[in-house]
């Protein structure tokens, strides 16, 4: 399941996102990457645990914590500190899957990498190429998103990023473990979560409303991992 959450980040979120991270200074992308990825991987990073990253990400961990569509898309339990990448001309990076496990630096917790995420930071017109594709069984999705929007996706994909040609992309990523580690449940969660929002708009007074929300209650609590 893949799923685009619009403005995540602000225009004046995005804006102060792409000031700090044009005064920064980068690093090689390989560094996070492991021995399989770090082949095909050519893209610039913001030091991890650096200053610049540390105040980013605090500020993209936020706006993620007030956002519903993300919070019942996801079900997060653990989120890894976001990280900020760089594409400049002729930048790349190849056809890959995310680790299975990521250590969280300086705290000894380890993640299992249910959910990847890219939230854009670059205006789509401000660059060309840099599309992230994901594929799956129902072939190749390309994804080239406004800055501020985020693609959510399974970590479990084949994915890449093709070459930019013009400008810069700009954009944060990041993984999460889910409550709900099987990718179908965490699928039929979010298709009733969001059904039970759309009828509490239309029929807010249905009673059917307090037996779907138990229903979804229920389903959590049987498949929600502690």
């Amino acid at each position: 399941m893949m799923v685009h959450i619009p403005n995540v980040l602000t225009a004046t979120e995005v804006a102060h996102c792409r000031e700090v991270m044009e005064k920064a200074d980068w690093v090689d992308g390989r560094i996070t990457a492991g021995h399989q990825s770090g082949q095909v991987k050519k893209n610039l990073q913001l030091a991890e645990g650096g200053v610049a990253a540390r105040e980013l990400g605090a500020l993209v961990g936020a706006a993620l914590e007030k956002n519903a569509l993300f919070i019942s898309a996801a079900l997060p339990q653990r989120v890894f500190p976001p990280l900020f990448n760089r594409y400049d001309t002729s930048m790349t990076f190849g056809s890959h899957v995310d680790n299975a496990i990521r250590a969280v630096p300086g705290t000894g917790q380890r993640i299992r990498t249910d959910l990847s995420a890219t939230l854009f930071l670059s205006e789509p017109d401000s660059y060309d190429g840099g599309e992230l594709v994901v594929e799956d069984t129902y072939g190749d999705h390309s994804v080239k998103l406004p800055a501020g929007d985020l693609i959510l996706y399974p970590s479990t994909s084949l994915h890449h990023v093709t070459p930019v040609t013009r400008g810069v992309r700009l954009a944060s990523f990041f993984w999460l473990q889910s409550l709900v580690r099987e990718s179908s449940q965490r699928s039929l969660l979010f298709d009733l979560d969001t059904a039970i929002m759309r009828l509490n708009q239309e029929v807010p007074a249905s009673p059917s409303l307090v037996m779907l929300t138990g229903v979804y209650h229920n389903l959590l609590r049987q498949w929600a991992e502690p």
